[in-house]
């Protein structure tokens, strides 16, 4: 069971873009709002340089032992100092960071793995210039499981507040997304999201809603066959599982408010049939946690936005809901 009062372990993410800025902001909100405690996995020159830009005082509390990091926490931003090769430009991303950027990740996944801390948030990473260093993983998700022992099917979240959409396929063209949907998948992501909701999100029994994959939901198979064929045995496989399950749902027709409140998360059938209803609901305060593996993530729902790093204007809305959102979660472990 995840101990709740221990403090999360933050990755500062690409170390060109928001990240530090965002993380100086949110501990500096600490002041007039709850944010569960963290310790920064990064470069202390970068949370410097960006308390600087903002005008911000910060004192730094640099150690190698995250357990002490709480008791500094009031007045000291903890950080778990991992350095640079090389200085780095706001809003210019450089492969001679990216190992940097893995560190800091990997480092968070070892101390959460050893319960050191309550969980993982993770700052954003800039995918192109990882993969011009070798970076072989689609995403963040995919290199956690890795991480993780090769997790069979981590599963993608996405939640604004109590609204929460599970995209069934994730980092991948439409077309290779459509190809690869199977009855298996969604059934194997909907046992995943439920276990989760009971697990972390103090929903004991789940309320699931399957979108379709074509327009109406297929219409009946008059336009698209994928309906017949793979969602709905899907769904009865799940409620042959016992857990509580509708669809499949038009998309068109299930984020407006009334329908929201038929179900605790939505699974959708590809990446941007789910993130487009968080995004337009809750842009600045959307949070992304990965369910089914063996410890809490989060992150903010947003890229490293290098066209505003370094000018002070970076919003940390959303990486303070990641972080209270990590922290309930360890509050809410269920597990035994």
């Amino acid at each position: 069971m995840t101990t709740p009062d221990l403090p999360l372990a933050l990755s500062m993410g690409e170390a060109a873009g928001i990240g530090a800025e965002i993380t100086v902001k949110a501990w500096l909100a600490r002041k007039h709002t709850s944010v569960h405690p963290f310790i920064y996995l990064g470069a202390p020159q970068l949370l410097l340089d960006a308390a600087r830009s903002l005008q911000a005082d910060i004192v730094l509390f640099e150690t190698d032992d995250a357990t002490a990091s709480t008791a500094a926490w009031n007045d000291r931003l903890p950080v778990l100092p991992i350095e640079l090769p090389e200085p780095v430009r706001p809003g210019e991303p450089s492969t001679g960071t990216a190992q940097a950027t893995l560190e800091a990740i990997e480092s968070a996944v070892g101390l959460a793995r050893t319960g050191l801390v309550g969980g993982v948030v993770t700052n954003p990473i800039h995918k192109a210039t990882l993969y011009a260093a070798g970076f072989s993983h689609p995403g963040h998700t995919e290199y956690l499981a890795d991480l993780s022992d090769n997790v069979a099917a981590p599963v993608m979240m996405l939640a604004v507040r109590d609204f929460r959409t599970v995209p069934v396929t994730v980092h991948m063209p439409l077309a290779a997304a459509i190809a690869s949907l199977s009855a298996e998948l969604i059934f194997t992501t909907g046992q995943t999201v439920a276990e989760g909701l009971k697990r972390y999100f103090n929903v004991p029994e789940p309320r699931l809603t399957v979108s379709g994959l074509n327009p109406h939901a297929g219409e009946q198979g008059t336009l698209g066959t994928e309906e017949r064929d793979i969602i709905e045995p899907a769904i009865e496989r799940l409620r042959r599982a016992g857990i509580n399950v509708a669809g499949p749902a038009s998309a068109d027709t299930m984020f407006h408010e009334a329908a929201r409140q038929a179900y605790d998360a939505a699974m959708c059938m590809y990446h941007d049939q789910a993130l487009i209803p968080i995004k337009t609901i809750g842009f600045d305060e959307g949070v992304n946690c990965t369910l089914g593996l063996p410890f809490i993530r989060t992150s903010p729902d947003h890229g490293t936005a290098l066209n505003i790093a370094g000018h002070g204007t970076a919003d940390p809305r959303s990486l303070i809901a990641a972080l209270n959102m990590a922290g309930s979660m360890a509050r809410n472990d269920r597990s035994a």
